[in-house]
This record gives C-alpha cells, structure tokens and sequence, in this order.
C-alpha cells in the first residue's frame, strides 16, 4: 500500500539549511541562578486580562513569584531585568514541527532548533522520528544545547511501515519501549491496522496524532482515540461532497465529536496554501525568512512548487481555492464550536521556516473568527493543557517551566506584535534581542542568497 501523492510531499520535511561548523555547547541553567522580570506587563494566559506593574522571579527553570512589583521581592544577586512599557507572556509553541535527524549536519540541527527560540517558540512537538532522535531531545533538555523543549513522535505508522495488526502491535510496543513521547500516524493504514494501533496505544498509555487514513475515517479515528488532527485532516473529506461544497450539518457534527472527544485540531493552513499552489511563486520567494534558508533548500521547493503546478492532481485552480476555502471554513466551525486548537506548521517544510511560519499562519486564524487572544491560547494555555501530564508550562504561574517572551508591543491588542521580541526565556535560559540578532546574522551569513 502506498502514499497518496499529497501525502508524500508532507511526510517528511524538506531538510534545512546549510554545511557543517563545529557546534557549540549550552550550558544548563544553574538551580540557583535568578532572573527578575520588574515592572512588566503581565499576559499570565490564565485568563484573558492583563497585569501592568507586576514582578515575575524565576529560579533554575521554574516561576517562583508573580505579582505586583512593590509586593515581590527580588532576591539578591538576582539578573534583574527592567522590563517597564513592555509585555510577558508564556512562550510559544510548534505542534507540528520538525527536527533533523542525528543524520544531520551539527550546524543544521543547532539553526534549526535556534530559529524556533528566535521566535519565541520554546515547545516543539516534532512529528517524524528518526532514530537517534532521542539523544537529541535529552541534550537539549540538559542544556547541553540551545533549543525549545522537544516533546518527539516516533517513526510514522504509515502503509509502508506497517503491513498487518500485527506490525502495529509490534510497532506500537517497541516506540512504547525506546521512549517516544506519542505515535505518528501518516496515510495508509487500513482500519484494522489503525485499530490495532490505537488498542495497543491504550493499554501502553501512548497519545496518538497526525493524519486520518483514508480507510479509518474522521469519525472512528476521533471515536478510538485519535488525540489530534494535524492539518485539519478528515474533516473537509467527511463534511464535503463531490464538488468540494462543505455540508454544515455534517462539519458540525464533527466538531461536536471532537470536542467531546477533548481531541485537538493543528491547522497548518499557510502550507497548504503553498502545497496546492493558491499561493503565487513570486510572493513566497520575496519571504525575507529565506535568508535563513540554504539556497539548495529554497530551489528544492521551487522545483516541488514547480511540478505540482505542472502535475494533474494540482491542475484545476478553481479547485484549489474551493479546497483550501473549504479548509477554513473548517477552521472557523472547530473554533465557534469551541474545539481545541493547537498552534503549529509544520515548519521547516516547503516556505515553511521555523519559527517564522507562526507568522504566517496568524492572518488564516483571524480570518476563521479567532482574537489574538485565541490565537495566543493556542500556542500557550491549550498546549500546556495538553502535555500538563509531562509537565507544567503555558501559562504565568507559580511552578510553571520558565518558558517566557518578552515583547515591546502588547499582542492582545495586535497578533502581530509577537513579533516584537524583547527577548525570550527558555527553561530559564535568558537570551535577550542583541543575541537573537547575532545568532541570526549567522545563521543567514552560512546561507548566502
């Protein structure tokens, strides 16, 4: 059995960047080490308000105060960082991401990783194994290297890799053993198969995500516990018919399973732009992100740009639109009808640069009726609310991992002053603009247009 086309073009993401250079070491953060955030502006992502004049302490990686800056106190020798006309919020998150394999150039891997941080993302949910993977999740959670926190699916559960019930069983078992953190599901798996991954995932108490195999079905995959719908997967082919028009009672039904479910739905609705070209060659070669980008890297994805164009699958624009038209009526029915919505985009991925693709995915989430501050839920409170079995993050608390991002602009007031960063903390590793700026500059010098 083999991958639908389509679904070969997101089942691996494209490698990014450049040649090697020695890498350089991250030293951990020490239990003792304290920063002071003083008179900031608080988005604690509790609720939607937010908390002028107020002191956030942390110690190692962890909060250990908040509140009105005359009635913290900061202890001596503490970094204290003034932080007066600006505004702190939880860090970001990639729920569809993606990290090198160990097979990687050193270089690749530490840009890859530092470009999620520049942008505030200090939680990366990485969506396709690969083995030795999980070395690289210990080093970073050592601070042996500088990077968000990495939460890894194993290698996918795809119609290559699995031939039977039997193989998933056994698939499931090994991932269970080795360590991952949760089962990626691709196309392919006939409902037996699915089904026997899905049992096996229950009973080694491993969550499950990603696509919805065409023989499974939308509705059994979220009735057998399919925990989260990467690229709003299944639910345009459940609720459309043959020409593409979305049948709302059917949509609506599907939201309603999948809020009682308590499943999760991660858009990625900027890369499918790209994948069925609606988007214009020329206004994605102009992304300025590209610089961060190896210039083999950038031509690899005209040339898969090129070829979808040029292919039958992708050859009726108007149904291109109607699809991905189709797509965000999808994403505004799952956001009225109160379905959890997951921040992600499958960077790095063809004009999808980590980090930097947040960006982009904003403006189809405003348009599907979400504020900023949905919007920013779906990056802190919802994803901490999903992994709050591994740990506490995502909001401004007490005991919460110190994932933090400080920025010049308030992001209530306009999602796009997330791009204003003042600076960002990640599991209480400070790194304020000047360094993000430096890094930057090398990362884009090792990348020549």
């Amino acid at each position: 059995m083999k991958l639908a086309p389509l679904s070969r073009i997101v089942f691996a993401a494209a490698l990014l960047l450049g040649a090697a250079v020695p890498s350089t070491a991250c030293a951990q953060i020490g239990a003792d080490e304290v920063t002071a955030f003083e008179n900031v502006t608080v988005i604690p992502m509790t609720d939607e308000r937010a908390l002028p004049g107020h002191t956030v302490v942390v110690r190692g990686d962890r909060i250990v105060a908040v509140g009105p800056s005359g009635s913290v106190a900061v202890p001596n020798g503490a970094r204290r960082i003034d932080a007066r006309g600006k505004y702190l919020t939880p860090g970001l998150a990639e729920m569809h991401g993606h990290v090198p394999p160990p097979s990687a150039p050193a270089q690749q891997t530490e840009d890859v990783l530092f470009l999620y941080l520049a942008s505030g993302i200090t939680t990366v949910r990485g969506m396709l194994g690969a083995e030795g993977q999980l070395e690289l999740r210990r080093r970073t959670s050592r601070g042996e290297l500088l990077g968000p926190t990495l939460y890894l699916a194993g290698p996918s559960f795809n119609g290559n890799s699995v031939n039977s019930p039997d193989d998933a069983v056994r698939m499931v078992r090994e991932q269970r053993a080795q360590g991952w953190d949760l089962l990626k599901v691709h196309p392919g798996l006939n409902r037996a198969e699915f089904d026997a991954m899905a049992r096996t995932a229950a009973q080694e108490g491993l969550r499950f995500g990603g696509h919805v195999p065409e023989d499974v079905g939308l509705m059994h995959a979220i009735a057998m516990g399919q925990e989260t719908f990467d690229h709003v997967d299944g639910y345009v082919e459940y609720a459309a018919d043959a020409q593409g028009r979305i049948d709302p009672a059917k949509l609506d039904s599907a939201v309603r399973a999948t809020r009682a479910a308590g499943a999760a739905v991660v858009p990625t609705m900027a890369l499918w732009e790209v994948l069925f070209t609606t988007l214009p060659l020329d206004s994605l070669l102009a992304y300025p992100e590209l610089r961060y980008v190896s210039r083999q890297s950038v031509q690899s994805w005209v040339n898969a740009y090129n070829q979808r164009r040029a292919s039958a699958e992708f050859s009726d624009p108007a149904a291109n639109r109607r699809l991905i038209e189709a797509r965000q009526q999808a994403l505004a029915a799952l956001h009225r009808g109160g379905a959890r919505i997951l921040m992600g985009t499958d960077a790095p991925q063809q004009f999808s640069v980590p980090g930097f693709s947040l960006h982009r995915e904003f403006p189809r989430m405003r348009a599907a009726g979400m504020t900023p501050y949905d919007i920013l839920a779906t990056g802190t409170r919802n994803v901490g609310e999903y992994f709050q079995r591994n740990d506490a993050f995502g909001t401004i608390a007490v005991g919460r991992r110190a994932d933090l991002l400080l920025l010049d602009a308030d992001p209530l007031a306009d999602v796009a002053n997330l791009q204003r960063i003042a600076g960002v903390m990640a599991r209480g590793r400070w790194i304020p603009a000047d360094e993000i700026r430096t890094r930057l500059e090398a990362i884009a010098a090792r990348n020549p247009r």
